[in-house]
């Protein structure tokens, strides 16, 4: 039924201003990822099992995930499984969630650097890095310009190294490459298979500082597995602590955010008694199954 009009004002009488109409209230943040009793199975083959955790979406800041946990307890099925990679993607139970959606393939909301140096052999450094721009259709000119501003970030030289190919850099470099053409699209979500397990000490000390600073300017959500605990500790704003397979989360750990570079981490006692407790955690999976790397 309408409503009676309202009666009319004086003809001197300014109407009165109408009252503003209530907001609703602001959304809350999703949980930028969402695992629910996530079971894989390969055959008769179980990688994980129940597989239950949620990770918050904080705006403009993001957190840094960092997974431990011995060889085959399935820490890459993990990442995968956000990543919506075959054959590990789809879960054979449970649920994974991204933004409060199901995960149904690959997006460009999620980046994956891996292991493994994944450059083109056939481009060089500055055409690497502007991949993904070509795939979005962005102009020459621009991903040019932008692939450069990356390759300066990430610690190359410019003049030096654009114009190289990988076969022509170090392992260091090449992840490098690897992290500006994953950053350079400003991917939500970074997803890191164990980036750095190939490096020598000093490289991997060098690479964890670089990583915090750009992880900082991207203010994505980071995946980040190792078998490094002093690694996890560093870069880490959790660690989730895998058993051996099938792998399911036995330890969750909130750490602060370091203050020092790495090789100064290294000396801190709060640092060292956080990397003993999860040391003790995993030496005592290693000695109730025997298994590990």
């Amino acid at each position: 039924m309408a409503e009676p009009p309202a009666p009319e004002s004086p003809a001197l009488e300014s109407p009165a201003p109408e009252a503003p109409a209530p907001q609703p209230p602001a959304p809350a943040y999703a949980n930028v990822v969402d695992f629910r009793k996530v079971t894989k199975r390969f055959g008769n083959l179980t990688v994980i099992r129940d597989v239950t955790f949620s990770v918050p979406d904080l705006p403009d800041k993001g957190e840094f995930i960092a997974i431990l946990g011995p060889s085959g307890c399935g820490k890459s099925t993990v990442l995968r499984l956000i990543a919506g990679l075959r054959p590990h993607f789809p879960a054979s139970e449970g649920t994974v969630l991204v933004a409060d959606r199901p995960v149904v393939r690959p997006g460009s909301d999620r980046s994956m650097v891996f292991q493994d140096y994944t450059s083109f052999d056939n481009r060089t450094v500055e055409d690497n890095v502007a991949f993904g721009l070509e795939c979005r259709g962005v102009p020459a000119a621009e991903r040019r310009a932008r692939a450069r501003e990356w390759i300066a970030k990430v610690g190359l030289d410019v003049k030096r190294d654009a114009t190289k190919y990988p076969s022509e850099l170090s392992g260091g470099m090449r992840q490098r490459v690897a992290i500006a053409r994953t950053l350079i699209l400003s991917p939500r979500i970074i997803l890191m298979d164990e980036p750095f397990g190939a490096l020598d000490p000093t490289t991997r000390l060098h690479m964890q500082e670089l990583l915090v600073e750009l992880w900082k300017e991207a203010q994505a959500t980071v995946f980040f597995v190792t078998h490094s605990i002093e690694e996890a500790v560093y870069l880490g704003d959790r660690v989730y602590v895998f058993s051996t397979a099938p792998g399911t989360i036995i330890r969750e750990m909130t750490i602060p955010p370091p203050t020092l570079p790495p090789k100064d981490m290294l000396r801190e006692r709060a640092f060292i008694e956080r990397v003993s407790e999860i040391r003790d955690v995993m030496d005592a999976l290693a000695s109730s199954t025997r298994a590990g790397d």
